[in-house]
């Protein structure tokens, strides 16, 4: 008897609409007998629709949970690997800072005019530099000039920039030259306009001697790289 009212209100329910899956988890029965007491009733297309519907947002809520948990993997993954990858190197010896620095100078400095000159946009890469330049090669303060390129439509933002790259620098804006603004046929549009700020360049007055020693240190380091591969 008391499966027959059960069977009752699974058809009443099944008519309304509902899924076997719904319907067996109100009535606290197995999804195998709903099937069977509803096999004979024929949904509407707007119920068949309905469902359909459902089971794509439940399919949807259902990846979007797992995606979620995946990403939460990642990230403590990655958060992992970072504070590894910070703990293996540590403080910085002068040794350390030396060759840091001139790995930075080979790929981003001036090697051609016999003075010293170095071109980045990221202001990490700035301040470690600058840091190179004073604790190592014992740079004196007057004798760093700046100046930076940026997109012509910046043209507003000039002041703004460079009190951007002196506090990064920690150099005065007395000390930088006028700005070059790239003109281009393509007008770049940057999504974060107010926080592009171009490539600055540093460059060192008098500075022909100490090009040439950092001309040396990459000479080393070439040697090195020559002799370890043998070519």
């Amino acid at each position: 008897m008391a499966k027959f009212k059960e069977k009752i209100k699974a058809q009443d329910l099944r008519r309304n609409g509902q899924s076997i899956k719904e319907i067996a988890k109100k009535l606290k029965v197995s999804k195998g007998s709903v099937s069977i007491w509803c096999r004979d009733i024929n949904l509407t297309k707007n119920q068949i629709a309905r469902l359909d519907e459902r089971q794509l947002q439940g399919g949807y809520k259902g990846r979007l949970k797992g995606a979620k948990v995946q990403r939460k993997r990642y990230l403590k993954k990655v958060e992992k690997l970072k504070n590894q990858g910070f703990n293996q190197i540590g403080k910085l010896s002068k040794r350390d800072l030396l060759i840091a620095g001139i790995g930075l100078y080979w790929g981003e400095g001036s090697k051609t005019e016999n003075r010293v000159g170095f071109h980045n946009s990221d202001p990490q890469i700035i301040r470690f530099t600058m840091r190179w330049f004073r604790e190592i090669l014992l740079i004196p303060e007057e004798r760093f000039t700046m100046y930076f390129i940026i997109n012509e439509i910046h043209k507003s933002r000039l002041d703004e920039v460079t009190k951007y790259w002196s506090k990064i620098t920690k150099i005065s804006v007395e000390q930088f030259r006028k700005p070059v603004l790239a003109k281009v046929k393509n007008k770049k549009v940057y999504s974060n306009f107010h926080k592009h700020f171009g490539t600055l360049t540093i460059r060192i007055k008098k500075s022909s001697s100490v090009f040439y020693k950092i001309q040396g240190h990459i000479d080393s380091f070439s040697f090195n790289g020559r002799k370890q591969t043998g070519v």
